[in-house]
Order: C-alpha cells, then sequence, then structure tokens
C-alpha cells in the first residue's frame, strides 16, 4: 500500500495503544522527525508511563512540534490522538504555521492491541483503555476532514500495516531546482498586444495560426506570469492562449491571479459579480467557440498560488507573499497570494486598504509580485511590484532574472479607467519606523556570507557596536558598506627594521598569488564617498528625502565632514569628475560608492596632533634639548659623562625624527581648495558589486576620475608585480625605500584579484607595508632600538589577519545585498558586523 504525504506536512498517527504506531514511525520516518507522546513523559517526569505527567509531556510536544513547523520541518506526532480534542490543537499548529495535515489511522481489531500490550510489562493495563481509544476512534473517523486533515489514510489490518509505502511527494510550488533565466511578466489584463510587444522585445517570437499560436523562446529562458491575464482588457482570450500554450509546452509557469480565479468560479457556473472588468471578459468569451471556455477552466484551476525558485532565493506570486508563507500550501497562503493582506478599512474611493506587507518584508527570497498597479516598478525590501498598470494606460513590464533588469512597453491606449489612481513608487529603503529592529543587531550574531561562510559577532561586542552605531552613525539608509581593517606585513627578517615588503611578496607567493599589485598608501582617514547622480535617485533608491544626494562617512559610519556645505562640495565636483570621465554612463549607474583616503590627516586628527604626538614631541624635544646643553657644559668642564651625553644626544635626535614624522601629515585646512580625496576602489554602482574586477581596472577607474579634477582627486600611485620576475620585485621594493625615505606612509600590497583564495581558502585582502620614520610615530621615538625592536618583532598577526578576512567578508557581502535589492535590515546586519569586529581587543599600532 502506498501512502503519499507531501514533504512538508505534519502527520498524525491516530490508534488504540499497541496498534504498532511507534514501531510504523520507526521504520518508515527518521528519529528526529517523530515526536513522541511517551517521550515527552519521560523527558519531564522520568517514566514513558508516568500518566500524572501527560499535561506537562503534551505542552512540551506542542512546543517541539511548532518549533518544527516553524522551521519548515516534517514532523509526525507518535500518540493516540483519537479525540478530536488531542487532534484540535495540533491541526491549529499545521494551518498556523501552513503545514498539511495528514493522517495515517491504524483502525486495526481490538484484540490486537490487547495482545501485544500484554506482552509488554510497562503495559499491563487491560482490554479498558484500549477499547476506550478504538470506541473513541470510532466515533471521529468520519469527521477528520472537517478538522482540518487534508489527507486520512486508513490501515485495517496488521497486513496492510506491513506492506506500507511512504513516499515524499515535493508541494506544487516547490520548483527550487529551477534556476532560470527567467522573464517575469506583470499583469497583462487582457491586452495581448502589448503582451506580444513586450515578449518580442525579451526575444520570444509569437506566431499566430488564425487563433492557434506559438511562441518560441530564447535559447534557455522561460517567462513566468505573476497571474491576471485577463479582465479589463480588449483580448483576454489572446491573452490566455499565449500563457497556456507556453506554459504548455515547458516554456512559461504562471500563478493565479484574483481575477484568473474569479474567472474560473464565472467557468463554473457560480454566481460571481461581473465587476471590476469580468463583464468585458464575459462579452469576449461569447465570441469563442465552448470548447474554449471548458479549455480555459481547466487550465485556470490548475494554476497554483506561487512558485519557490532558484534554491529558494525567488519567489514569484500575484499579490506577494510573506517570509513565513513562502513555500508551504494552506488555504490561508493561497487567499494572500490572490488578494495579499487587508486592514479592514475602506479607503476613500471605495476599495479595501491593504496591508504594506513589503514595507516589513526581511525575508532572503526576492518576491516579485502584481496585483498593485504603480506607476514605476521599484524594489522594496527586497520585494519588486512589476504591475504598472499597463490596462489603465501605463505600461506593461517584465523583469530579466537573475540579471534584474526592467523591461517595459507602453501601453497602447488607456483601456479603462483605475477607480484609484495608480500608486507612486515607493523607496527601495523606505524604512518603517518599526523595521529597525533591536533583534536584528543585538546579541550573538552568525551571518552567513559568500566569500567566508558564517561568521560570527560575539554578543558583547554587538552591544558595544550598538553603542556607537545609536550615537554617532549618519542616517542608516546611507550605510550599505564599512571597509575593512587591514593587516601589517609578517616581522621583517632583515636588522633594523620591523616592515618591509620583502615579508608581504613572501606571504602571497606561498599562497600561490604570483601578480600582485602595490599601491601608494596615503596618510590620511579612510573614507566612503557615496554618490547619486539625482536627488531622485537619492530618494529612489536609498529612501532618503532631505535633498542630499549622498554622503561620505568614516571608516566607523559617522558623518566624515560636519560642514555640510563642505560636503555638498566635494560631492559635486565628484559628479563632475564622474560625467566628464564618462564613467557615469560606461558604469551604467546612478548611483556609485568609491572607498578612498581623505587629505590632509590633520583635518580629522587634529586634536589627535595635539593632544598626543605634539604634546610628546615638543616636550621631548624641549626636555633633551636643555639636558643635551646642560650635558655638553658639564662635558667642557671636563665632567666625564660621555655616554650620558650621547645617549641624551641619541634621544633627541629620535625626538627630533619622531616631530618630523608626524609634521609631515599636517596641514591648515581652511576649505575644499586644501582638501584632497584619493580614491583607490570603486566598490559598487547599481547592479554591480566591483569585487569581480582586479586591482588594475579599480586603478584604471581611480586614475580616469583623478584626471577628471586632479586639485582635488589624487590619482594612487601604483604598480603591479610578478614575483617569478626578479627585476620588477627589486624595483618596487626600491619604490617603496625612496618613497618612505621622502616622506610617505608606504605601500599597500594587494594580489592582483580583488577576492583571492589560496588552497586554505580566502587571501588577506591587502597588506600594508609602513615605513620606518611613519612607524616612529605609530609605536615611538624609540621604537627602531635594537632592545626595542627585539621585543616589537614578537608581536602576533593572527586576531589582526582574522578580524580582517572576516570584516572584508561582511562588508562585501552587505554591498552584494543592497546591490540585490535585499531588505536593508539584512544590509545592516553585515554592515553592523563590521563595526562590532572592531570592538574586539587587539593592538591599536597594528
Amino acid at each position: 500500500m502506498k501512502i503519499e504525504i507531501p514533504e512538508f506536512a505534519l502527520v498524525l498517527l491516530v490508534g488504540a495503544s499497541g496498534t504498532g504506531k511507534s514501531s510504523f514511525a520507526a521504520r518508515h520516518f527518521l528519529p528526529t522527525e517523530v515526536v513522541s507522546s511517551d517521550r515527552m513523559r519521560g523527558w519531564v517526569a522520568d517514566d514513558e508511563n508516568d500518566q500524572s505527567a501527560t499535561v506537562e509531556a503534551f505542552d512540551l510536544l506542542r512546543t517541539v512540534v511548532e518549533k518544527r513547523l516553524k522551521g519548515r520541518r516534517f514532523t509526525v506526532v507518535d500518540a493516540t490522538n483519537v479525540q478530536p480534542e488531542s487532534r484540535k490543537g495540533l491541526i491549529a499548529l499545521a494551518k498556523k504555521w501552513h503545514a498539511l495535515a495528514v493522517a495515517i489511522v491504524f483502525d486495526l481489531p481490538e484484540a490486537v492491541a490487547v495482545e501485544r500490550n500484554a506482552q509488554r510489562p510497562d503495559r499491563q493495563f487491560g482490554a479498558g483503555p484500549v477499547r476506550r481509544h478504538m470506541q473513541a476512534l470510532k466515533r471521529s473517523l468520519g469527521g477528520m476532514n472537517r478538522e482540518g486533515i487534508r489527507y486520512v489514510h486508513r490501515l485495517r489490518s496488521v497486513e496492510e500495516v506491513d506492506a506500507v509505502e511512504i513516499v515524499r511527494t515535493r508541494l506544487w510550488n516547490d520548483r527550487r531546482e529551477e534556476v532560470g533565466p527567467f522573464d517575469i511578466i506583470g499583469d497583462v489584463h487582457g491586452c495581448a498586444d502589448e503582451l506580444e510587444t513586450l515578449l518580442d522585445r525579451l526575444g520570444y517570437q509569437v506566431r499566430w495560426n488564425g487563433k492557434a499560436v506559438t511562441v518560441t523562446p530564447p535559447e534557455g529562458r522561460r517567462a513566468i506570469f505573476v497571474g491576471d491575464l485577463v479582465d479589463r482588457g480588449p483580448r483576454s482570450p489572446d491573452a490566455l492562449r499565449i500563457a497556456k500554450h507556453m506554459v504548455d509546452s515547458g516554456t512559461a509557469m504562471a500563478v493565479v491571479g484574483n481575477h484568473d480565479d474569479k474567472l474560473k468560479r464565472h467557468l463554473d457556473g457560480r454566481n460571481v459579480k461581473p465587476s471590476h472588468g469580468l463583464a468585458e471578459t464575459i462579452e469576449q468569451f461569447a465570441q469563442e467557440p465552448p470548447e474554449f471556455a471548458a479549455e480555459m477552466r481547466t487550465w485556470l484551476d490548475g494554476l497554483i498560488s506561487h512558485y519557490v525558485l532558484d534554491g529558494g532565493r525567488l519567489v514569484v506570486a500575484h499579490a506577494g507573499l510573506k517570509e513565513e508563507m513562502q513555500g508551504r500550501a494552506s488555504g490561508a497562503v493561497r487567499s494572500f497570494c490572490m488578494y495579499g493582506e487587508t486592514t479592514g478599512e475602506i479607503d476613500s474611493f471605495g476599495l479595501p486598504v491593504r496591508w504594506d506587507w513589503a514595507a516589513d518584508y526581511k525575508g532572503r527570497a526576492k518576491v516579485v509580485y502584481g496585483h498593485t498597479p504603480v506607476v514605476e516598478a521599484n524594489w522594496v525590501n527586497g520585494t519588486l511590484c512589476i504591475d504598472t498598470g499597463c490596462v489603465f494606460g501605463g505600461k506593461l513590464t517584465a523583469l530579466r532574472y537573475p540579471e534584474l533588469e526592467l523591461v517595459d512597453v507602453p501601453a497602447r491606449r488607456t483601456y479603462y479607467e483605475p477607480v484609484r489612481p495608480l500608486a507612486a513608487p515607493a523607496a527601495d529603503t523606505g524604512m518603517a519606523p518599526h523595521q529597525l529592529d533591536l533583534a536584528d543587531v543585538l546579541g550573538k550574531q552568525v551571518i552567513e556570507t559568500r566569500h567566508y561562510h558564517h561568521v560570527t559577532v560575539r554578543e558583547d561586542n554587538a552591544a558595544a557596536a550598538l553603542e556607537v552605531m545609536s550615537r554617532y552613525a549618519v542616517d542608516p539608509r546611507w550605510l550599505i558598506h564599512l571597509p575593512p581593517t587591514m593587516s601589517p606585513a609578517e616581522t621583517s627578517a632583515q636588522e633594523g627594521w620591523l616592515e618591509r615588503p620583502e615579508e608581504a611578496f613572501a606571504y602571497y607567493g606561498s599562497k600561490g598569488a604570483k601578480i600582485l599589485v602595490a599601491e601608494e598608501k596615503h596618510m590620511g582617514s579612510r573614507g566612503l564617498v557615496l554618490l547619486a547622480r539625482t536627488q531622485e535617485v537619492a530618494a529612489r533608491r536609498f529612501g532618503v528625502h532631505d535633498g542630499a544626494r549622498g554622503v561620505i562617512v568614516t571608516r566607523t559610519g559617522r558623518r566624515f565632514f560636519n560642514d555640510s556645505a563642505l560636503e555638498a562640495a566635494a560631492m559635486h565636483r565628484i559628479d563632475l569628475a564622474m560625467e566628464s570621465s564618462g564613467l557615469w554612463s560606461e558604469l551604467a549607474t546612478d548611483w556609485v560608492l568609491w572607498d578612498a583616503e581623505i587629505l590632509p590627516w590633520s583635518m580629522k586628527a587634529g586634536a589627535l596632533v595635539r593632544g598626543q604626538y605634539a604634546a610628546v614631541g615638543a616636550a621631548a624635544v624641549a626636555g633633551l634639548g636643555a639636558l643635551s646643553e646642560a650635558l655638553a657644559a658639564a662635558q667642557a668642564r671636563g665632567v666625564p659623562i660621555d655616554d650620558l651625553a650621547a645617549s641624551a644626544a641619541a634621544s633627541l635626535a629620535d625626538a627630533t625624527r619622531y616631530r618630523a614624522a608626524y609634521n609631515r601629515y599636517v596641514a591648515p585646512f581652511g576649505g575644499i581648495e586644501d582638501l584632497r580625496i584619493a580614491p583607490f576602489h570603486l566598490l559598487a554602482s547599481e547592479g554591480a558589486v566591483h569585487d569581480g574586477k582586479d586591482h588594475l581596472w579599480h586603478m584604471a577607474a581611480v586614475h580616469r576620475l583623478a584626471e577628471a579634477d586632479p586639485a582635488l582627486l589624487l590619482a594612487t600611485k601604483f604598480r603591479r608585480i610578478d614575483l617569478d620576475d626578479p627585476a620588477e620585485v627589486a624595483d618596487a621594493i626600491a619604490w617603496w625605500e625612496a618613497m618612505t625615505a621622502a616622506g610617505g606612509e608606504g605601500m599597500v600590497v594587494k594580489p592582483l584579484d580583488f577576492v583571492a583564495r589560496g588552497a586554505k581558502g580566502l587571501l588577506q585582502p591587502a597588506i600594508k607595508c609602513r615605513g620606518r620614520e611613519y612607524l616612529r610615530i605609530i609605536y615611538g621615538p624609540h621604537y627602531d632600538r635594537p632592545e626595542n625592536l627585539e621585543r616589537l618583532k614578537k608581536r602576533g598577526l593572527g586576531h589582526k589577519r582574522s578580524m580582517a578576512l572576516r570584516e572584508f567578508a561582511l562588508g562585501l557581502e552587505a554591498l552584494h545585498l543592497f546591490v540585490e535589492h535585499a531588505p536593508l535590515t539584512r544590509v545592516h546586519q553585515a554592515v553592523f558586523g563590521v563595526l562590532a569586529m572592531e570592538t574586539e581587543p587587539v593592538d591599536p599600532r597594528l
């Protein structure tokens, strides 16, 4: 006997004690899938037969069942379940989490159960309980379907029980193996002319032979219709013919819309009010042969509520779908897919007020839907409404997936006047006030990244980051990325040096990265430049409506400039440089994110220079200068203090070099004429995170931008290095030595690929090699004395390098999520994770 059970279901084993339910469960289901009432009694009372623990045991059983159903886990309840009241709570849980309820009934002879119980020492309770179970089962067996159990399988003999084969079937909406590419088409509403034009633009060839249609798709692509093929427009039958042919031939899929379902109910002969365009469809069907209506009734009846595609990364439903309903099956799911969710209120046009589920969406899957017409399709928290009101004179829109490109054609005319004006497009990050939820960032976080698997953020680090973010962060809608920390090179083996390029080269060479890029390291302050091309783009893509076109933020998410006029002037100049360099048009984008150093260092670090470096330098030079003069005078009098005088002179020389080192990076700042910005990464633009481009591509973009405004923008100097070419290696080392000797901070060494991997995983994205005099600022005036260097050379870099990798992965994950139009809360989890990493204890001098 074959029993088919959906792969996501709540299975109730129903039968008297002794009918073999537990043995059956052990044969057919995984131990983790079975929730047993006896086992729950054992857990709460150390005795599986302690009937006094029944209440607590079933409380625990229901809790475990709910946790499993919430996580979309196949679940089997092994209990007697013979009374409707014992099944009621479990069926309610199935309904709550949109799982199909299935009953397997063990309707065996009473004698079998009594005999089996008699053979077990723990069940010597006679025939009475068994008889009562049997009677209760007989009374309720016929009404199980009315209780909400979808499938009831009745086993009447031991032979039937032993012969059962369990077959798990996939839900109809589960098409996760279908990865695309797809062309998802919005509400057609009978606009077959526009549908043909749109299909042509998408590369599909539509041919008619009388009333028979053939559609040939471009190679490898499939269409998906989001429903509402009919009503209001002039050619509903032809729209149905096109969609049905494509679905039947395997070149398309379709989900049911509320208008499609209404037409199906009319064709069933049910009393349906011919409003909202159905009257026009009925009139058009009257011109068709009778068999056409029968054919379409059957086809419409087979349309399902939604599809889960591409490994769960894409969901298509007519009116959208909340995360907890995706990939599940129930009447509530189907209703939501067709109609959405209403508040119970009626607006001024007499239409129901719909709950804006997309504003609260935080799911991992992109949801593409229609139903509620909008003027323009725009992403909101990873959801996209592509009903752009073609039948109302708007346009018919399709989304290419996974490219995420919108293709549309204008309506030929207004076929139907809308009762309510089409909605304006929502902002991509139009956050509801309650959408920033502490639960998203507080406590232990485990964040999945595409480059570094899972990154764990500890609870104490998250709390420390929250303190910073809540006090100082810019408008969170601008925060789509934070840059990673950077590890220095391994300690130099050469005497008298703490860092040199040779160690950085050796690290990458040992990991198999033979082509490197070395870039000049500017002594400035790290800044992210996020620039939208227009205020409209800032409002639409970032949800910011204060008139700003972007922001420049520090590496900890704070606004870089306190002077908004200075920030606006800098952004305007960068915009002009983007335009004149051709980067706006070449990237086909309306926003960009640059990673840069902003100079002079003293502009942001003025207080640090005055309070820490200058005070030490001035005191040391003044004190040691006076001491050296006194010692020189004593020497002139013949006092034997040559060693002391030499030590004081050496200390004075160190202090003088220390003061000269930081003074190189101190400059007056009076306004934008003193500002310098040195970009070194073009991190992202619309539709692309540029981690797939190598560092030479990034440097080329940087130089093009800098050439357009050399007064503001610095072109970062760089070298390409082939480690198998000794001359190139020697040239790079000589370049670093000359640059640092002239006062430069040093250089950053990177693998050619932005994201590079070795045999054991992700490589360091960059290693900094700082010059001898710059390190004097970091480690103190006397750091390079032999006794100090010996101690410093024992510094450990393991933690710093681990932080760098984790922050790098989190920062890129945030960018990918934003570019892919994921919910902003998920973007913020990754961004917040970078900031949390920075609160880990690590030597700040590294």
